[in-house]
């Protein structure tokens, strides 16, 4: 749970640890998205409800459609067109798919921590989906990140 400035507890929502594949010839993958996202209300200059998918031209709009619903969702249907064509899976997946990431992903180190030995145990690579497009044609892919530091400072 997550302590409150007030003392409240307030109860953490699930990670969601999902796995395809146990074939020992494939490299196992791990696909790690969130589904929450930052508030926003129409104010913000929103022209639909943000929490609404709405098509205008062709266009979806809504609010983590592109951070980090969408990439999530992508690599899930994958997994779907591979099945529906009766494909060999060409890796094992393992999926993270959590709902605290915009608030800092309280209890998501716990997790991983506690599932080392196991869940985690024999991925190979892990895949981060949740980043920016280049340009309206052209999203990006993290493949590799260094240098990440995270701390917190309280200051009396």
């Amino acid at each position: 749970s997550l302590q409150l400035p007030d003392g409240q507890d307030l109860p953490l929502p699930p990670v969601i640890l999902g796995e395809l594949g146990k074939d020992p010839q494939n490299p196992t993958v791990c696909f790690y998205g969130h589904v929450d996202v930052q508030p926003a209300k129409k104010e913000d200059g929103w022209k639909t409800d943000p929490y609404t998918l709405t098509e205008i031209n062709g266009n979806l709009y809504g609010r983590g459609a592109t951070d980090n619903k969408g990439p999530v969702l992508a690599w899930i249907n994958a997994v779907e067109t591979f099945r529906a064509l009766k494909l060999a899976m060409p890796v094992n997946f393992k999926f993270v798919i959590e709902g605290m990431e915009e608030a800092g992903s309280v209890g998501l180190e716990k997790l991983l921590e506690e599932e080392k030995q196991c869940f985690f145990s024999d991925v190979d690579y892990i895949v981060i989906s949740d980043n920016l497009w280049l340009s309206n044609k052209k999203p990006a892919l993290t493949y590799g990140s260094r240098g990440n530091i995270c701390f917190f400072v309280e200051v009396k």
